[in-house]
């Protein structure tokens, strides 16, 4: 169930924000040897405390640094691990509609935690920011993106069980050291698993079947969970893709639900349900009552438009057939920013969609 000190909350959202315009300068001015990295640093850290107050002004009772640090809303966290460095591949990946930049991380010899990762410096001072004001979550790529077809090092792991070992122990650290540096609130984004439900799986290099890659990426994020603290709120956020307002492939949550759904001891699942690519609630059915809280995204990140209350009364109606009404809550279905260029919408729509949400789940839920 809900954390009423720590989450999910009625009212949340994914993580990204978009970049503000000064950002976007001082990256440029950065690239060209024009400023330093620390003044980049500093102008990131002024943003990201303004970001902090106009999140808590919307309502929301858990805020996040909006990712503003990153390029990519995985690549600067896997590359910072030891074992794992970014390169430039021939492509970049495929979505409906455009292509990515070229940017992608990969396997190099042994993974393990790097004890000076800079996104845990980086969370002590947002968490300094924040103080008491509001809940301080902290977003990470899944273990299992680092499953994605080409990233595994095949000559120093020929055997993936022994890869998923060391990808466990690695998470285990890292967890340990959000944890200690005062995170409460942490979540996996997992572009991986909503993989694992699309007719053509998408990320698979392994040779595996659906089945067998299901039951390894249950075993990797138990296992990276098995002794986590009782006050650290752990959710898993199953994502489509997210780049420039364009997705990258569909599928219900109907193949992963009779095992992730009902077996993934997280304590909540941020689901995309904002159109026709996420099928149905039915695989909501597999959640145990009582157990993780369910995050509806039901709102759109990809367009400024708002959806009707109507539509949304009557979506969260349709949900609750299947799972109680006090485990749902209420968010975008993905971050408004996966990458540095963000989604095809102005800072004015993203908070008024937030503002929004916050509403509607306090009218609704």
């Amino acid at each position: 169930m809900t954390n009423v000190k720590t989450g999910p909350f009625k009212a949340d959202h994914v993580g990204s924000l978009l970049r503000p315009e000064r950002i976007h300068k001082a990256r440029e001015a950065y690239k060209n040897n024009e400023l330093s990295s620390s003044e980049l640093y500093d102008i990131e850290t002024e943003e990201i405390a303004k970001v902090v107050d106009k999140q808590i002004e919307a309502g929301l009772k858990a805020v996040t640094d909006g990712e503003f640090r990153r390029r990519f809303w995985h690549t600067d966290f896997l590359e910072n691990l030891n074992g794992v460095e970014g390169y430039v591949p021939e492509t970049g990946y495929a979505f409906v509609g455009e292509e990515t930049e070229a940017w992608d991380v990969r396997n190099k010899g042994k993974i393990s935690f790097n004890q000076d990762h800079p996104h845990v410096r980086d969370f002590k001072l947002f968490k300094e920011i924040v103080g008491d004001r509001a809940v301080a979550k902290q977003t990470i790529p899944s273990p299992n993106q680092l499953f994605n077809a080409g990233i595994r090092d095949l000559e120093y792991y020929t055997d993936i069980d022994a890869y998923a070992d060391d990808v466990i122990e690695t998470y285990r650290d890292a967890v340990k050291a959000f944890y200690d540096a005062g995170c409460r609130y942490l979540q996996f984004d997992d572009v991986y698993i909503a993989g694992l439900n699309a007719e053509e799986l998408p990320f698979n290099d392994s040779g595996l079947d659906r089945e067998r890659l299901i039951d390894l990426a249950l075993r990797v994020v138990n296992g990276v969970l098995e002794d986590k603290p009782e006050d650290l709120v752990v959710t898993t956020h199953l994502c489509r893709g997210n780049y420039r307002s364009k997705w990258a492939f569909e599928g219900s949550y109907a193949k992963i639900a009779p095992v992730l759904f009902a077996k993934e001891k997280v304590d909540g699942f941020f689901l995309e349900y904002d159109d026709d690519r996420s099928g149905d609630f039915q695989p909501l059915d597999e959640i145990p009552n009582g157990g993780p809280q369910v995050v509806l995204g039901l709102f759109t990140s990809k367009h400024g438009e708002l959806e009707s209350k109507e539509t949304i009364k009557a979506r969260i109606e349709e949900a609750t057939q299947f799972i109680p009404s006090e485990q749902v809550s209420l968010s975008p279905q993905c971050g408004f920013a996966s990458t540095h260029h963000g989604n095809i919408l102005t800072e004015e729509d993203q908070w008024n969609k937030i503002k929004y949400i916050v509403e509607l789940s306090e009218e609704l839920l």
